[in-house]
């Protein structure tokens, strides 16, 4: 059993006003795309900042289980300690995805998944680009949960990724999806130029 843990507590604050996880992308909100793709994978968990929030409304309906972060003002940390907390006591290991990054398929999330399969002498399958740069969705093996606890501020997991480099296996997804977030408005405009 392991879950999909997507990140989406964040104040989206590098966006100039604009909420980026509800930004239209193909009809629905982006936050909706990313944990819709994710559903379709595994269980799926939604770090969240506290009722009332538009993000919500977002995910009416969606087959995920919300997490509020009632400190997510604190930074990336909060949602990671939170996220952890409120998995299942049996889940096996955790995938972590940010849910700002719109190119990342479910295709891809099961693909993580099989690295985890096909290489199990690791405890962290985390996806590159096609020429070999580290990025998301990461994957963390439930051995390394506790680790999470001692994050603070806006550390996210790549810490505990440079602790136990010798634990990582690469995983690598097409072209530079595993790299592709819209924190601004110039990756926003990037981005759909690319496309």
């Amino acid at each position: 059993m392991i879950p999909i843990l997507i990140l989406a507590a964040g104040a989206s604050s590098r966006m100039g006003g604009t909420d980026k996880l509800m930004i239209d992308v193909d009809g629905q909100p982006l936050l909706r795309r990313v944990v819709d793709r994710a559903a379709s994978v595994a269980p799926t968990f939604v770090t969240l900042p506290p009722r009332p929030h538009a993000r919500y409304d977002a995910l009416r309906g969606a087959p995920c289980i919300h997490v509020p972060v009632s400190d997510a003002t604190t930074g990336m940390s909060a949602s990671l300690r939170r996220g952890i907390a409120g998995l299942p006591h049996h889940a096996e290991g955790v995938m972590i995805l940010p849910a700002d990054m719109p190119d990342i398929t479910a295709q891809d999330m099961a693909r993580v998944l099989q690295g985890r399969h096909d290489h199990p002498q690791f405890r962290i399958w985390q996806a590159t680009t096609a020429d070999g740069k580290p990025g998301h969705p990461v994957l963390f093996d439930a051995s390394l949960f506790d680790l999470f606890g001692a994050l603070y501020g806006d550390t996210g997991g790549a810490e505990i990724i440079r602790t136990y480099a010798d634990m990582v296996c690469h995983v690598p997804l097409e072209a530079s999806r595993a790299r592709c977030d819209l924190d601004t408005p110039q990756d926003w405009e990037n981005w759909q130029k690319l496309r």
